[in-house]
């Protein structure tokens, strides 16, 4: 059969030339790998950059909470109390993603404990059941009550409360006399104010705190209406000022930022560190293995609005988010670039693949808690002693976090890095030690 030809050339060549480009254009994309490619300095830097947008998102999240807190404050009633539990639900996104800076990072361990401290004694704060108990040995303070107390004494000193403010609550009465579980400032503080307890022990229910405790005049419910307000307004406050400082620290000229690209092993140290340290002894031991062994509803991290298995998800969200270099932000635009997973996949493609395949279980097991949690099975009921199903789901994602956590460590040893002391946990390291 005769073959047509076209310009000088029959169908035959110009189905070989091509052939030849394709297999010329497919080497020249293998080869044309991204210049960041293997770069610590790159890796790094994206990693920064992942965390100043994941505390400004938290930031912005945090400033519509403000908004609607002080909707409430202004117009007290169900809809607007309401408004502020779903502009708070939404503020813990992007916080959450922010804990795998955790660890690495001596400026945000050492700040956490203002914004995200738990757990807490709220009988601290304000008024709580009978059932919640007495003053102890272990905290004078536990039931101090100080929106029903404008004044009491600390240290043999006379505190003046008659007026709330951000600096009363950060100077004075957060972790008031040297005890951490004095948590009087952040997410949790804010979260007991607009859910209060949540009574229901292994029970569906959150915390049903009345509208009308911010009510004014006769229509205020547990006395001290004024009071209250002014506690949220000043908690929430202080939360916006933290999480500004926070993200400017990880602005190009912010001391988080060049402390991490001072040196290159050590910033990559600083990675690793926050996520094996946030996987192993912090997510899989305090936040779940410890609540299922104790089957204590109150381990619960959100344990006022019953929103922990959100605050899992996206911890767990936040390593991949470092491994993989990339973070959606709250508008939905996308922060990604120069990785882990590509010095790693440089070194060992293996391993690589190991990781992600491990992470992708890890999300796979958290997002079956939220969604069991989404369809009507609460966190708290998963915790309840002899609930199979419950700890089947709770032990899923401890071991996936554990399993993650093992492979972690040989990438530290793949890189050439030192090695690392992940954070602990009695309930995983030592169980005994937790019924002592």
């Amino acid at each position: 059969m005769a073959l047509t030809q076209t310009n000088g050339f029959d169908s035959e060549d110009r189905f070989r030339m091509k052939r030849a480009l394709i297999s010329t254009l497919s080497l020249s994309c293998m080869l044309a790998a991204p210049a960041w490619a293997g770069d610590k300095t790159a890796t790094l830097n994206t990693y920064a950059d992942i965390a100043q947008a994941t505390y400004e998102d938290s930031l912005i999240t945090a400033q519509t909470l403000q908004v609607a807190i002080d909707a409430l404050v202004a117009a007290p009633s169900a809809e607007t109390l309401n408004a502020a539990r779903k502009a708070w639900l939404s503020a813990r996104v992007p916080y959450q993603q922010s804990e795998v800076f955790r660890f690495g990072n001596a400026i945000v361990d050492d700040w956490e404990g203002k914004v995200n401290a738990w757990p807490l004694d709220e009988g601290l704060i304000d008024y709580v059941s009978d059932a919640y108990g007495q003053p102890t040995d272990e905290n004078a303070f536990a039931v101090l009550n100080v929106i029903a107390n404008p004044s009491f004494l600390l240290s043999g000193t006379d505190i003046d409360a008659s007026s709330i403010t951000p600096d009363f609550l950060a100077a004075t009465l957060h972790e008031a006399d040297g005890v951490e579980s004095n948590v009087a400032t952040g997410y949790h503080a804010i979260e007991f104010l607009l859910w209060g307890q949540d009574l229901n022990g292994h029970g569906l229910g959150a915390g049903n705190r009345p509208w009308t405790d911010y009510a004014t005049g006769d229509d205020c419910s547990n006395a001290n209406c004024d009071r209250r307000a002014e506690y949220l307004q000043a908690a929430v406050a202080l939360l916006v000022a933290d999480l500004d400082w926070m993200t400017a620290q990880w602005s190009s000229e912010g001391e988080a930022r060049t402390t991490l690209l001072t040196n290159e092993g050590t910033g990559i140290v600083a990675m690793l560190t926050g996520m094996g340290s946030l996987s192993y002894g912090e997510q899989a031991g305090e936040r779940m293995r410890l609540g299922l062994m104790l089957n204590d509803p109150e381990e619960e991290h959100d344990c006022f609005s019953d929103n922990t298995h959100n605050s899992h998800y996206y911890d767990g969200l936040g390593v991949q988010n470092i491994y993989l270099g990339e973070y959606v932000r709250v508008d939905g635009s996308l922060v990604s670039g120069a990785s882990l997973s590509d010095l790693v996949v440089e070194a060992d493609p293996a391993l690589d693949a190991e990781m992600q395949a491990k992470l992708s279980v890890t999300m796979r097991n958290l997002g079956r808690i939220k969604t069991a949690a989404e369809a009507g099975f609460a966190y708290d009921q998963m915790l309840e002693r002899g609930n199979l199903a419950g700890e089947a789901l709770v032990m899923g994602g401890v071991n996936s976090l554990i399993d993650q956590t093992k492979t972690i460590e040989r990438i530290v040893t793949t890189l050439g890095l030192n090695h690392i002391e992940f954070e602990g946990s009695d309930s995983l390291d030592s169980p005994a030690a937790v019924f002592q």
